[in-house]
């Protein structure tokens, strides 16, 4: 009888240190529309398929014109009528700003339309600024869901077993499709973090754990490490398992990938003061006129990207997963066009000499 592949562990292919894996935001660019950017997830999703990268998430954002990801479970649906093995998941879905009983109906939905090989990955930030998850939430103080986290993910999960016990006001509810239904596999829970609070609750309760180095690397090394500390065996992990997200942009010229990564942290400033657009063109990023503190939140924007050639993008790479020890890998590529974000995966599957379809 053949086994099935763990869900959550992988093995490296080719040359890489560990498994990669990809992180979409679906971005949009000046001049592009979100069609040509969910079109441009759909191939790189086939295109990290056919190269060996392990899994695909999509992350929830809301009220950001350069993003077109505030739907991770109806894009996932897309994925899966594009894909045929490749893990499929939410980098994350922002636990507060749902039920849980949606969350569990949303992605028994998404199992049984892709058996095996869907991740839930779950935050509890909003993805979003205050007055939007606000609106999300239906309440005047936005954090309050986050505060309910633990208490939510332990209402999902019973949902997603149907395992609420005798007595309990929900035991008679089942989340469709779902087990009640005679329905084997569930969705792999994830942890999603960028602080300690995740990191510890992931290890207490043995799920896997994904860290946002990409927007928060000076916290990563000492969530890792929580994390692992505070790691108890469960019937998902005997031991820890730790993804990191590492914006990363391959080009083949060192000059070119520095222009292009240019335009997300231009991006990105423009978000953490309050401007948030659509992602801007490489040109407009050159010639925009920073200022010497915007230009320092920049430079050290750009330190955390790991960008240039091919080999130089594998270097960055390679010494990252030596210095944190994560056990994956998850990339995301953030650039002005749908074609340099495909074009890069595609370099540096090269890199890797990962196998071709």
């Amino acid at each position: 009888m053949e086994t099935a592949p763990h869900p959550v562990r992988a093995t490296p292919q080719g040359s890489a240190p560990t498994p990669l894996s990809v992180l979409d935001l679906a971005t949009v660019g000046v001049g592009s529309t979100p069609t040509a950017s969910l079109r441009t997830s759909v191939e790189i999703a086939r295109l990290a398929e056919a190269r060996g990268f392990h899994r695909y998430w999509v992350a929830e954002h809301h009220s950001m014109p350069g993003v077109a990801s505030s739907s991770p479970a109806v894009i996932l649906a897309h994925l899966a009528a594009h894909t045929t093995r490749i893990r499929l998941g939410s980098g994350g879905v922002m636990l507060p700003n749902h039920a849980p009983l949606v969350i569990a109906e949303q992605f028994g939905t998404l199992e049984a339309m892709a058996p095996g090989r869907v991740d839930l990955g779950l935050g509890r930030a909003p993805g979003t600024d205050g007055a939007t998850a606000a609106a999300l939430r239906r309440t005047q103080n936005p954090h309050e869901g986050a505060d309910e986290f633990p208490r939510q993910l332990a209402e999902l999960t019973r949902f997603l077993k149907d395992d609420f016990p005798d007595g309990h006001p929900y035991s008679r509810i089942h989340a469709v499709p779902g087990p009640v239904q005679g329905h084997g596999n569930t969705p792999q829970i994830w942890l999603l973090g960028s602080s300690g609070f995740s990191a510890r609750l992931a290890g207490t309760l043995g799920l896997p754990f994904a860290f946002a180095h990409h927007f928060s690397a000076q916290n990563t090394v000492p969530a890792l490490d929580l994390y692992r500390e505070s790691f108890r065996p469960s019937e998902v992990l005997d031991a820890p398992y730790a993804v990191i997200g590492v914006s990363a942009l391959a080009t083949e010229d060192e000059a070119e990938a520095r222009r292009q990564v240019l335009t997300g942290a231009l991006n990105m400033l423009r978000l953490r003061t309050g401007r948030p657009g659509l992602i801007p063109t490489p040109d407009e990023a050159a010639a925009y006129p920073f200022s010497s503190l915007e230009r320092e939140f920049v430079d050290s924007w750009l330190g955390n990207v790991v960008h240039g050639t091919p080999d130089a993008v594998r270097a960055g790479l390679d010494d990252l997963a030596k210095r944190t020890g994560a056990d994956e890998l998850m990339l995301t590529a953030n650039a002005h066009t749908g074609a340099v974000r495909l074009r890069s995966y595609e370099l540096i599957a090269d890199a890797y000499g990962l196998p071709r379809g």
